[in-house]
């Protein structure tokens, strides 16, 4: 399997006032059968990066390595990856048949073999019966199906998918996920998928780069980003999150937890080494705040706050709460039936495992 590798990449567009930095001096390495994602919101530079993973655009510094082979100054068409586009670039006149076989024929295999892959793909996309239809006469999903068959019929090592779910509906793209990963996995090749959807990335990625203003700001499984993010703007991008602002306490426990003074009062939670005598953030996910009764037995961060509002989401509900000084948070239950009334003080109750503790930003 193909690893890929990005030493010091940069990208700079010119502009009217100077230069653009798309891209700035990205290092990380794609372990070979990875599915791995770039993630990040628009214009933080991923499509860029992968562009240039591609070779449809050069970059303006750094190197590019598929393999240990040096790929950064090839055309696309001598590297050894595949793309599926976002708006997939499906041939109208050609049949699905034609449309997955093409990259084949441009590759001069002999008919036989070639019709023997299509076949093979098609039934690996689950979509034999579509055999001969044109792309007009497939629905969103079914075309990418055949975009993705297409992509992987010429066996690429590495395969780019550029945000290729966005133009599907909720339903459909949550699907599709699942079959994306499947078929990628079953192929045994190295995939790197940009999109700007966080729940698809949580849902199937195998690890993860955030991205922001050109940079990768952490790398890590799905879990590893939601339990532990580095910094606030992660925490933000990868969900809801409750913020309180705090100054520590002292250093770490043996086992890695500060005490954190805050406007609520001390807060014990988890972070990285090294934030000792610095203005810190403690993180709290919604579904980590657990209501009492107000006047419910104390322990270790303990918080009253007023219930003010329910919101029933189908298999599950949010609650919107006031604490002291008007803080508004938001948590979160399941199943949704479990609710009750509001307007009403309420105990609030935080296990230390789930604050995390971040550098103030």
């Amino acid at each position: 399997m193909l690893p890929v590798v990005m030493q010091n990449l940069s990208k700079r567009f010119p502009t009217a006032r100077g230069e653009l930095a798309a891209v700035q001096e990205v290092t990380l390495t794609v372990e070979g059968g990875e599915l791995f994602f770039l993630l990040g919101p628009s214009g933080c530079g991923k499509t860029t990066l992968l562009r240039m993973l591609a070779g449809f655009i050069p970059p303006s510094s750094g190197r590019i390595f598929f393999g240990q082979r040096d790929v950064t100054l090839l055309p696309p068409e001598k590297r050894e990856s595949a793309m599926v586009f976002q708006n997939y670039a499906l041939w109208p006149h050609m049949t699905v048949s034609g449309n997955v076989g093409f990259g084949l024929k441009v590759r001069k295999l002999p008919r036989p073999g070639r019709q023997q892959i299509v076949r093979e793909m098609l039934q690996t996309v689950r979509i034999s019966d579509k055999a001969t239809a044109r792309p007009m006469e497939l629905s969103g999903g079914q075309q990418q199906r055949v975009a993705l068959a297409r992509a992987l019929a010429v066996r690429p090592p590495c395969l780019l998918l550029d945000e290729p779910l966005s133009n599907l509906d909720a339903a459909l793209r949550a699907a599709m996920r699942w079959e994306i990963r499947r078929i990628v996995k079953g192929a045994g090749t190295t995939a790197i998928y940009v999109t700007h959807d966080q729940a698809e990335a949580l849902a199937i990625a195998d690890r993860i780069a955030v991205m922001n203003q050109g940079r990768i700001v952490q790398v890590g499984s799905g879990r590893e980003l939601y339990e532990n993010p580095a910094s606030r703007f992660v925490a933000e991008f990868l969900g809801q999150a409750n913020f309180l602002p705090g100054q520590l306490a002292g250093a770490a426990d043996q086992d890695g937890f500060y005490q954190v003074r805050t406007q609520l009062g001390p807060m014990t939670g988890h972070g990285p080494a090294g934030l000792e005598g610095r203005s810190v953030t403690c993180c709290i996910r919604p579904e980590s705040l657990r209501l009492m009764e107000q006047d419910a037995p104390g322990g270790v961060n303990r918080l009253t706050a007023r219930l003010v509002e329910w919101t029933h989401l189908g298999d599950s509900a949010r609650f919107r709460l006031v604490l002291e000084g008007g803080l508004e948070w938001i948590g979160a239950v399941m199943p949704a039936r479990a609710s009750g009334p509001t307007d009403r003080q309420v105990g609030l109750k935080v296990d230390p495992r789930d604050v995390a503790v971040l550098p103030a930003e």
